[in-house]
């Protein structure tokens, strides 16, 4: 499939990239340093619609389509995986919403997170249940008109300053007492408790946070789907998202490939640039023929998923894994075209690759991938 992108996809891209350039490309550094959410950029993000691309037209947003999405967050990710991770973070936060809710749940809470005036998280690891789904403990047990949630989630992408969780936990049939996995779309309130912020050595400008569930509720009319349906739901999110991952390590090798090679224009030895030695030359080929097939497996996952093609799943677990393998190779390359350079933190590529390891760990590590990839070539029973 040709990807030249229409006159809207590169209206977005241009658009994207300048409002990058002036806000996000002068500070990357001082955001990794700093830490913490950064709330300016979201307001700036929120003002000019970026946040809106996540959600259909109907409710506010620009779309809700994954190719335009790709496209956002691959610009973002050149100069800082953290910005990028406001939107995909946005839409990994509500896209369990947009898939499975009603429509008064998708009235009541997509247009204020198209609008940025609120903000989501995904609410599905445990200190036990990463990609075992079926292994959460995390419990909601009816009560009246509410659920009562006890439980405790891990590694929990801005937990800390959502409004909402789209949030999976196991309900308890009332006559069976069978534990199936649901989700529920839950409201920070009383026993949504931020128990620490984790330390991690890149993305720092994203918050992870651990939360405790005690006696949290729920109202039951926030149950998306049935009871049962958390897991199918959790699913179909990821198949979405991972092509938002796939952008972000697309970004981040392009925003390496581009530093290595204004590098090896201007940085001189023997008095010549050593982009005119054939050793540097061949690295900046094989990363830019790399950078280059993990961008158009990206597009072509993201435009798979909008047609709603049936190997979408597939396409979009194989562009996860491809590209967040791939923005470790070339990120790493270019580190080593800068030598001792690319080691300090005069240069963005040492804080890219404290960035990328984790694409290949989030939304379902890489080993996970390759299962999902695999089981869909060779059929049910694998």
């Amino acid at each position: 499939m040709d990807f030249e992108l229409d006159q809207d996809l590169l209206a977005l891209k241009e658009s994207v990239q300048k409002l990058v350039q002036e806000k996000v490309a002068p500070r990357a550094g001082e955001l990794d340093e700093i830490g913490g959410y950064l709330w300016d950029i979201k307001e700036a993000f929120a003002e000019n619609r970026i946040l809106a691309i996540p959600f259909p037209t109907e409710y506010g947003g620009t779309g809700g389509k994954a190719l335009p999405m790709a496209i956002a967050v691959e610009e973002i990710s050149k100069f800082s995986c953290s910005v990028a991770m406001m939107l995909s973070g946005q839409c990994l936060g509500s896209a369990a919403i947009t898939i499975a809710g009603t429509e008064e749940q998708k009235q009541r809470f997509l247009p204020d997170l198209a609008r940025g005036k609120t903000l989501a998280a995904y609410g599905l690891t445990e200190p036990d249940a990463g990609s075992d789904v079926a292994s959460l403990q995390t419990t909601a047990v009816r009560d009246g008109d509410d659920y009562v949630v006890t439980g405790s989630k891990r590694f929990i992408t801005y937990g800390d300053v959502a409004d909402i969780m789209t949030l999976f936990v196991k309900t308890v049939d009332s006559d069976t007492k069978e534990k199936k996995v649901s989700c529920l779309v839950a409201e920070k309130g009383p026993g949504w408790i931020v128990s620490k912020l984790e330390h991690k050595i890149g993305i720092k400008g994203s918050t992870t946070t651990e939360l405790f569930l005690e006696d949290f509720r729920v109202p039951v009319k926030n149950l998306l789907g049935k009871e049962g349906d958390g897991f199918k739901i959790a699913m179909q999110v990821l198949d979405k998202t991972r092509t938002s991952i796939a952008a972000q390590a697309v970004g981040m090798a392009q925003g390496a490939l581009d530093c290595a090679v204004q590098f090896a224009r201007e940085h001189l030895q023997s008095g010549k640039p050593i982009g005119r030695k054939q050793g540097i030359q061949m690295k900046l080929a094989d990363m830019e023929m790399k950078t280059e097939a993990a961008r158009y497996l990206t597009y072509m996952a993201a435009d798979k998923y909008d047609r709603h093609d049936p190997d979408r799943g597939r396409y979009s677990a194989c562009a996860k894994a491809y590209a967040s393998d791939l923005a470790m190779e070339v990120i790493g390359g270019a580190i080593q075209v800068l030598g001792e350079y690319g080691y300090t933190k005069n240069y963005p590529v040492e804080r890219m690759f404290r960035d990328a390891k984790v694409q290949q760990i989030y939304e379902g590590t890489n080993e996970i991938q390759r299962i999902v990839i695999a089981r869909s070539l060779l059929g049910k029973g694998f």
